[in-house]
C-alpha cells in the first residue's frame, strides 16, 4: 500500500517485522524506498520511517535515529540509515560511525536524488528545491510553518534571495508538476523541472 503523506509527515512508518535488513529512513523518502525495494525484489529488506517533519528541526533527527536504532537493533541482522546529513552538522554521520551502520552519502536528499557529483558541480546557491514528496506536502512544510498562509507579506523576507524553484522530480506526474509550478508562482520564483528518478538512492539501496 502507498503510505499516507500526512502520516509520513507527522508519525512516520512502522516496520512490518519482516526481513533480515531494516532501513531506518525519513518519511519523505518512504514511497521512493518502497518503490526501489519492489523494483529490485528486495523482499529481505524491511522499512521503518521517522516523521518527515523532523526536517523542520534537524537537531532532533540524530536523537530520534539513535532511539530507533536501539529499538530495532535486536530484531534484524543489519540496519541501514536512509538519511544524508540533512542539516544535522555531521550528527547523523557521527551516530552511524559509532553504531557501525551505513548511511546515504551526501548533504541532503536534493543532492542524492540528482546525483551527488552532479549536484555539487552545479554549485547552485539561489535555487529552492522540491522533491515529489515536498511538492505534495508544500503547505505542510513551507506555507504553514512559515506563516505564509496568515502573513503572505513575509514571502520576500524568506525567499527574497532565491531566484528559481527547482522541482527535482522522481516520477513523471503532471499533477505534481502543476503543484510545483504553483508553488514557484506563490513564492515569486522562476520555475524549473528536472527529472532525476531515484538517483543515488537507488544505487545505494540496491547494494543492500
Amino acid at each position: 500500500m502507498i503510505p499516507d503523506d500526512a502520516a509520513l509527515t507527522e508519525t512516520g512508518l512502522p516496520p512490518t517485522g519482516a526481513g533480515r535488513v531494516l532501513i531506518i529512513g525519513c518519511g519523505a523518502l518512504a514511497r521512493e524506498i518502497l518503490a526501489i525495494l519492489r523494483l529490485n525484489r528486495m523482499d529481505h529488506v524491511d522499512l521503518t520511517c521517522l516523521p518527515a517533519i523532523l526536517h523542520n528541526r534537524p537537531d532532533r533527527i540524530a536523537p530520534a535515529l539513535e532511539a530507533a536504532i536501539a529499538a530495532h537493533r535486536n530484531a534484524y541482522d543489519h540496519l541501514f540509515v536512509a538519511y544524508a546529513d540533512c542539516g544535522t552538522g555531521g550528527a547523523v554521520a557521527d551516530l552511524c560511525a559509532r553504531e557501525g551502520i551505513g548511511m546515504i552519502a551526501g548533504p541532503h536528499c536534493y543532492s542524492f536524488f540528482e546525483g551527488n557529483a552532479a549536484f555539487a558541480a552545479r554549485g547552485e546557491v539561489t535555487a529552492f528545491y522540491l522533491t515529489d514528496f515536498l511538492a505534495r506536502q508544500f503547505d505542510a512544510f513551507v506555507t504553514k510553518p512559515l506563516g505564509l498562509d496568515r502573513h503572505p507579506e513575509l514571502r520576500d523576507a524568506y525567499f527574497g534571495n532565491y531566484e528559481t524553484l527547482v522541482y527535482l522530480a522522481q516520477t513523471d506526474d503532471a499533477a505534481l508538476d502543476a503543484k510545483a509550478r504553483q508553488a514557484a508562482k506563490d513564492l515569486g520564483l522562476a520555475y524549473e523541472r528536472r527529472f532525476t528518478g531515484y538517483g543515488d538512492l537507488a544505487t545505494t539501496l540496491s547494494r543492500l
